[in-house]
């Protein structure tokens, strides 16, 4: 007897993005969930780096969802790399090869293939780092129980 195991589409978004944002981490990254960014687009991950660096992974949760969003070029003036992130069933191959690629599930992720990385100029890093320190403060406020 063998158990199929088979996930939801918001489900596999789940799943993808924690384990996108657990490797970022891992990686050395400090990592927030769907930012809002300048151009009105959603970033699902957005990591700073140590030095600085910014890092946006756009989850894909299925074939249909790459298929039908084409928008994740608008993501590039916002980071100095680009990654989609993905389910390990995730058909690898109809994806773009230009973005890094991360595999990921619900408990980590691996980095397939590197980003290319395309330096922020720096007045769009410094306004960028400040908007990301701010959401990150209020979101930890927001959290907090009212005192």
């Amino acid at each position: 007897m063998s158990i199929d195991l088979v996930f939801s589409r918001p489900q596999t978004t789940l799943a993808v993005t924690r384990g996108a944002a657990r490797l970022m981490i891992d990686l050395g990254y400090a990592p927030l969930l769907e930012v809002c960014l300048p151009n009105g687009r959603r970033a699902d991950v957005m990591a700073i780096g140590r030095r600085g660096d910014i890092v946006i992974c756009e989850v894909k949760s299925g074939i249909e969802d790459y298929r039908v969003d084409r928008k994740w070029g608008e993501y590039a003036p916002f980071c100095d790399a680009f990654f989609f992130a993905v389910a390990p069933e995730f058909p690898q191959e109809v994806l773009s090869d230009t973005p890094g690629l991360i595999v990921a599930d619900g408990f980590g992720g691996a980095v397939v293939r590197e980003a290319p990385v395309t330096p922020l100029a720096p007045a769009r890093r410094k306004a960028l780092t400040l908007a990301f320190a701010r959401l990150g403060a209020l979101r930890t406020l927001r959290d907090q129980p009212a005192g």
